[in-house]
């Protein structure tokens, strides 16, 4: 009955991906295939390693079908091959049974501990069950914390033989502990010499040498490569007793016995100390003139690598197959479906541009501050360089009039103020719960004195962006950012304006002119070469836009919302063009699961309002598990799947190589494609008992918080006590002054007239 429902949930992620999808155009005459620089000439291979291990339980019958059913046709199944008692063959990574199945639970009594390779392991062993105990009592669960449990108790172990029978293009058995399994009387070679009678082995690894050796010669007309796997450089290889370290510099000699190697990726691409990425090994371009193919392992998109890679698990494949010195010839991941996306669709597409064909625009927020920090001229330099479409300033003030770049006024986020200007910091709560250091009471001279900072938003889960920049960069005006602009490719601007209401009525500074100015003197309200989109969650600041029709206005809806009824469609509709609206709000979530597909999205289509979707980040704790860690899938799923208007990103190289790439045309006939996820659908799979508790909806967008009411009037900061807001000052649904006598001045009065009293 799993099995089937898995079979159902396949062909709904294809099916569902299609459905959204015009009919397909006819095949066009293929180019002629990119010559890749691996041994043969041929794409590298991908290796899933216990199938689709980065989302079900290794090597579960589960994870073997996903791996085949969303990943290259000729993508090799990989399994570690343990021995039973009575000489079966299992499938499973470890040679410890515990971490990955509930062995513990169903024998809780019979562990035990061995010497392996000289190391002393406590645990349960296969050894010590038979196949009998471990298919009738024994099922699968995940062994890395941070991927989905919900799959866990429900799928046996595999056997060697259930592999040939998912029909895989080819079958890959690594053998990693021959010795351990003859002094225990099992044999591992011969258990392949015989299994070989019905199962075709296309590759055997192993690291060590003894065992390769005595397959030589033994497999009959097989075309089996056997391929020698490196560990840990400073491990002992046990047939020889030499360091790993000490057998690479001698490649020559396993060619005698092997026809490739199998390392891992630290091999090839170092990682220094404060992880980032060393000049390359010569070990690929060395093995290759031996005639020794290279594979290479350790790749998942849940394990970040070197910052280079901003968190772009394809950058990481990419790395090791498009680059222009050398390609391995194949590469281990948990995650087949990326590493099949990187090769199929990615590669060598470096130098293409974006499809002209009408496609989400692609819009950063504060620039690439993925990779720098945001709003400095480095992020914006980065965005342009990286393929962004419409570049955007959140528009701050300073307090002498300066408006400049910043995510937020509150300066603690992403200057270093604290170091400077604690003293400054002050509770306000028209613009924030918290205590802040605010750009409207320091100078823009002040100002120009602090350092960037590189925001950090998933730290808590210590995944922390790109450290050597974290105070590189300048701030720019806006007067700057708009001349930049300007001389750049980019084919817009995005104007965000916050807080006029406060710094109208208790600043005096009118946000709204300055940026009108500023564009006016840009020439920005006259030219029509680049787009200039005005975002605001304030109908008040929009609606002063609206007799320049050139510029495009953009509501933005701060919260999670699960549904837009027309009534609140509608008001938005008198004062925009288009919303800016969290990815939460188009595609409901649970747990980290995708659920369901909000109506919210064809409702502002209806209404002819455009849709940017914003909350796209790179960091794999940001991706629904449904994504599989993959932005890029995230960003398809957008983008194919609800044809958004424009995807909002940190990381703008993301998703301009999906744009870039063939497989971003959802009418290409292509024989593998990136398909948008169905939310849903991976949920299905799960036993209801161990789905998590489902979370409440997010409440639908209310009508009566869009309007906002008119603007006060910019008063002179001398006709003000220090804080004091205008007795004309009106409440604001989204949390801007409010209608009130101010305390302070109340105070004030109060105590004049006791001291006038006193005094009479």
């Amino acid at each position: 009955m799993m099995r089937h429902l898995l079979l159902v949930f396949l062909l709904l992620h294809g099916v569902a991906a299609a459905g959204n999808q015009p009919a397909a155009k006819p095949a066009a005459a293929k180019p002629p295939a990119a010559k890749w620089k691996t041994l043969s000439g041929n794409a590298p291979l991908v290796i899933a390693r216990g199938g689709y291990s980065g989302i079900f339980p290794e090597s579960s019958q589960f994870a073997y079908q996903f791996a085949l059913a969303t990943s290259l046709k000729e993508t090799v199944l990989l399994c570690d091959l343990q021995l039973s008692k009575d000489g079966a063959g299992i499938c499973h990574s470890n040679l410890k049974l515990d971490n990955s199945t509930t062995i513990s639970t169903a024998f809780p009594k019979r562990d035990t501990t061995y010497s392996v390779n000289g190391q002393s392991l406590h645990g349960w062993f296969s050894v010590d069950f038979t196949s009998d105990e471990l298919l009738g009592n024994v099922t699968t669960i995940q062994n890395i914390f941070s991927r989905p449990s919900i799959f866990d108790g429900n799928l046996p172990l595999s056997m060697v033989q259930d592999i040939t029978g998912f029909h895989p293009s080819q079958f890959w058995l690594n053998v990693q502990y021959d010795m351990f399994y003859k002094e225990h009387k099992l044999d591992p070679a011969k258990f392949v010499l015989t299994a070989s009678e019905k199962v075709v082995f296309d590759y055997i690894s192993s690291p060590e040498i003894g065992f390769l050796k005595s397959l030589s010669g033994k497999l009959g007309k097989a075309k089996t490569k056997l391929i020698f796997r490196f560990l840990d450089a400073d491990a002992v290889e046990p047939s020889t007793n030499q360091t790993y370290s000490s057998i690479l510099k001698n490649l020559s000699t396993i060619k005698s016995f092997a026809s490739g190697i199998l390392v891992p990726k630290s091999y090839i691409w170092p990682v220094n100390k404060d992880n980032y990425l060393e000049p390359s090994t010569t070990l690929v371009t060395d093995a290759h003139n031996l005639g020794l193919e290279v594979y290479a392992s350790n790749f998942a998109n849940d394990q970040p690598a070197s910052y280079n890679y901003s968190f772009d698990p394809t950058a990481e494949y990419l790395q090791f197959t498009d680059n222009p010195n050398f390609s391995v010839d194949g590469v281990f991941t948990d995650f087949p479906s990326t590493a099949s996306a990187a090769i199929a669709c990615l590669a060598h597409n470096k130098d293409n541009a974006a499809a002209k064909k009408k496609r989400p625009l692609i819009i950063t927020r504060n620039g690439a501050s993925g990779v720098f920090a945001g709003c400095t001229d480095l992020a914006y330099q980065q965005a342009v360089k990286d393929g962004a479409d419409i570049i955007d300033c959140s528009v701050q003030m300073s307090k002498d009039g300066v408006a400049f770049c910043l995510d937020s006024a509150d300066l603690m986020g992403d200057t270093t103020a604290m170091d400077s200007f604690m003293s400054r910091s002050a509770l306000l709560p028209e613009i924030q719960k918290s205590n802040g250091i605010f750009s409207f009471d320091l100078t823009w001279s002040e100002i120009e004195s602090l350092k960037p900072m590189l925001a950090n938003p998933l730290s808590s889960a210590n995944l922390v962006r790109n450290p050597a920049a974290k105070n590189q960069g300048k701030f720019m005006t806006l007067a700057k950012f708009l001349d930049f602009a300007k001389s750049s490719t980019v084919s817009g601007i995005l104007i965000n304006i916050e807080n006029a209401p406060y710094l109208a009525s208790k600043k005096g500074l009118d946000i709204v002119t300055a940026v009108s100015s500023a564009l006016i003197n840009a020439s920005y309200d006259k030219q029509i070469t680049q787009k200039v989109l005005i975002q605001s969650d304030d109908t008040s600041v929009l609606s002063m836009f609206k007799n320049n029709s050139s510029y495009k206005r953009v509501f933005k809806v701060e919260e999670t919302i699960s549904d837009a009824p027309k009534p609140a469609v509608d008001e938005i509709k008198q004062f925009a063009d288009a919303v800016n609206i969290a990815k939460t709000s188009l595609i409901a979530s649970s747990n980290s699961f995708l659920t369901s597909f909000t109506p919210v999205m064809d409702k502002m289509h209806a209404a002819n309002l455009s849709v940017y979707v914003t909350g796209l980040r790179n960091e794999f704790v940001s991706i629904p598990f449904d994504c599989f860690s993959d932005p890029t899938v995230e960003i398809a799923t957008y983008a194919a799947g609800l044809a958004v208007d424009g995807i909002v990103t940190e990381f703008p190289a993301t998703a301009s190589a999906y744009f870039r790439s063939p497989c971003s045309d959802v009418e290409a006939n292509l024989p593998f494609s990136i398909l948008p996820v169905e939310p849903g659908s991976l949920l299905k799979e799960a036993q209801p008992e161990l789905l998590p508790p489902t979370q409440a909806p997010a409440p639908a967008l209310d009508a009566a918080d869009i309007v906002d009411p008119p603007l006060p009037p910019v008063v002179k900061v001398s006709e003000t006590a220090p804080g004091a807001a205008p007795a004309s000052s009106q409440t604001h649904p989204s949390g801007q002054p409010a209608n009130a006598a101010d305390a302070a001045l109340c105070l004030l009065m109060m105590m004049l007239g006791f001291i006038y009293l006193s005094c009479h």
